[in-house]
């Protein structure tokens, strides 16, 4: 039913797929002989031969990211050119591109909307690939995208080893005595008869001193190692958007940012930037006053230059002294397999889905595979890895590998996905632990998830997180992330590891008080990392100096504390230079404003806990994924348009 997860044969993976490669492009051959082409004999074979590759390759990819090695990285580098080529060459054969439009033409046939949905974005993305130019831009677009595909693979593979190599040692306990026993328990280690302690970049272990850790001056340490990580990252970036640039201009766009936005829900880049100031000025007044509380708070160390290597220590102090919050207090009541078998029963409660574990094989042994039943009928299965390791690249994210769709012959096929994500590792004596943080982590990247997962779509290319406008593909994992903060779910899985004693109301009300301490701090960061972003791209900068500008100057204008001057955050910014948010990071808060909106139909129906509204998300929003336009489906949801005011009062921006 599901295909196993099997890199035994990795090092061969190159030949396995030059051969995958040229029986796909015969096979397309012989589609584009039919000589009175359908949606049937044409469309569905083309969208399975897509498929069969992308249940090749995803895996392949994927190690690299969460098994690196010597191994995974050659592989990769063998392959992606490979892949890269054979897809441009696909996107620009102007004969499947006339059979599409042949087909979306032919009235003598009618279509169904998901149908016409499909021809709609195909249509649309082989023009964006330039299937319509002559043979030496078309070229010249292969060479380019190749290009860009290896400089975002070195660009993600120069900050996992940059992050690796750092290490900061601790003899003096003075220096750590602040920080939670968990924590300090995976830190510590013998040499030369003495307990030392060691913190690394990686994010769990960075976070831990950043926060608790007493010494300024090795708080200042470790956040310079980790703002300054890969510093040729910058040429790179110079790269980047100089083939960026070249790209879209010879597609017919003026910049980058318009190019991007043919495949989203905002209209014009005047829009975006627009959105983006808008809330940097409803949240900056907010954000200055947050940051003059920590400085006050700072006082009373008698520290009166308070720095952003400070921020997070004194931050958390604050919280604490405020809300009663100790992360350290929570953590034993959110350990790992107890979060995960109570946020599956939460899911069973509202979704009516149920998770299995599986014996499936997975890349490592703390890899989780489940199936989803729906109705007692299997549906899907997804695999979980959580825990943080050192080959394993930082942050948390959810790969979709095969879609859900009806094959030709009316075969139905299951999806499935990946979540991965880097919480605190288990040791022989403490399990994994995780922070309020890492359970709302863990819920967002599941809401993701399930969108691809609980797909009904018969159709592959709008299946799923497939055809869902980027900047609206956000929304059901942010909706998700409001639930980590309802009494009642925390319940269902708030559990002491050893006492099995569930969290205190108390206790849960001090996390729903504290949810939006600095938020308006936290929303003037994505929006400056947003509006970074977007402007990086609506003209061509040519060095590392006028890249630093225009981050320097959206600082000056909506920051509500400036970092400092050695800090290169774009460096690191993995999102738009090795991921697929360039033009597009964005897309957190415009889908934000989606996923608040949805959630306040919860808090306005008297419960959170409404089965019967959760129903209705699924089966409007999740089980549709790409197949209609996301205004069109939260409309069909809501009943109306949703509104941006949702959003500020659910983070106390606003009441």
């Amino acid at each position: 039913m599901f295909k196993e997860f099997n890199l035994d044969n990795l090092e061969n993976s190159k030949n396995d797929l030059e051969l995958l490669l040229t029986s796909s492009k015969e096979k397309i051959d012989e589609l584009l002989k039919i000589e009175e082409k359908t949606y049937q004999n044409f469309v569905k074979p083309f969208e399975e031969v897509g498929e069969s590759i992308s249940d090749f390759v995803t895996p392949i990819f994927h190690i690299d990211s969460v098994k690196n090695s010597e191994i995974t990285q050659k592989v990769y580098e063998e392959c992606l050119p490979l892949i890269s080529n054979y897809e441009t060459e696909i996107s620009q054969n102007d004969n499947i591109y006339r059979s599409l439009k042949v087909i979306q033409d032919n009235t003598k046939i009618p279509l169904n909307d998901i149908q016409n949905k499909v021809l709609e974005n195909e249509i649309r993305d082989f023009k964006l690939s330039g299937c319509h130019l002559n043979n030496e831009k078309k070229e010249t677009l292969k060479e380019l995208n190749l290009k860009l595909s290896e400089l975002s693979h070195k660009f993600s593979q120069n900050l996992l080893n940059a992050t690796n190599s750092f290490e900061m040692i601790i003899e003096d306990f003075e220096d750590v005595k602040e920080i939670p026993k968990s924590d300090l328990e995976l830190a510590s280690f013998e040499e030369d008869g003495k307990t030392k302690y060691k913190f690394t970049l990686q994010m769990p272990s960075y976070l831990a001193y950043i926060t608790y850790g007493t010494s300024r001056e090795r708080r200042e340490e470790i956040y310079k190692a980790y703002c300054t990580r890969s510093p040729e990252n910058g040429k790179i970036i110079e790269e980047i958007l100089k083939l960026k640039n070249e790209m879209v201009k010879i597609l017919g766009f003026d910049n980058y940012a318009e190019y991007s936005l043919e495949t989203k829900m905002a209209k014009n880049e005047e829009d975006v930037v627009s959105f983006l100031e808008e809330l940097a000025s409803k949240g900056k007044t907010r954000a200055k006053e947050e940051i003059e509380e920590v400085k006050e708070y700072a006082l009373k160390d008698g520290l009166k230059d308070i720095k952003s290597f400070d921020l997070g220590y004194y931050s958390e102090k604050l919280k604490k002294e405020k809300y009663d919050l100790d992360e350290e207090f929570y953590r034993p009541y959110f350990e790992q397999d107890s979060v995960l078998n109570g946020f599956f029963d939460f899911l069973n409660e509202v979704f009516n889905i149920k998770f299995s574990k599986t014996d499936a094989k997975a890349w490592d042994s703390n890899a989780k595979v489940y199936d989803i039943s729906e109705n007692g009928k299997t549906i899907a299965r997804i695999f979980i890895d959580l825990e943080a390791r050192k080959e394993k690249r930082g942050g948390a994210w959810m790969n979709n590998w095969h879609s859900h769709y009806v094959d030709k012959d009316g075969n139905e096929n299951l999806p499935t996905a990946y979540i991965v994500c880097n919480f605190p590792q288990s040791s022989d004596t403490t399990p994994s632990l995780l922070r309020h943080n890492d359970v709302v982590t863990l819920f967002h990247e599941m809401g993701h998830a399930l969108h691809h997962l609980l797909s009904k779509v018969p159709e592959a290319m709008v299946s799923g997180i497939s055809g869902v406008a980027w900047d609206v593909v956000e929304f059901p994992s942010q909706f998700l992330e409001y639930f980590a903060y309802d009494k009642e779910v925390l319940k269902l899985f708030a559990k002491h590891y050893k006492t099995q004693e569930v969290l205190s109301d108390e206790a849960i009300d001090r996390i729903i008080k504290a949810k939006n301490f600095q938020s308006s701090l936290s929303m003037l960061r994505q929006v400056e990392f947003a509006l970074f972003d977007f402007k990086l791209h609506q003209k061509l900068y040519t060095s590392e100096e006028e890249v630093q500008s225009v981050l320097d100057e959206i600082r000056d204008n909506y920051s509500a504390m400036n970092p400092p001057a050695y800090n290169k955050f774009q460096n690191g910014f993995a999102h738009i230079f090795a991921g697929g948010y360039a033009a597009g990071y964005y897309s957190y808060k415009w889908a934000e404003v989606l996923s608040a909106d949805a959630f306040y139909m919860f808090i306005d129906s008297g419960k959170v806990l409404n089965k019967e509204l959760a129903i209705r998300y699924k089966d409007t929003i999740l089980k549709n994924g790409g197949s209609k336009d996301m205004d069109e489906l939260f409309f069909e949801l809501a009943n109306r348009d949703p509104s941006v005011d949702s959003l500020l009062k659910i983070d106390g921006i606003i009441s």
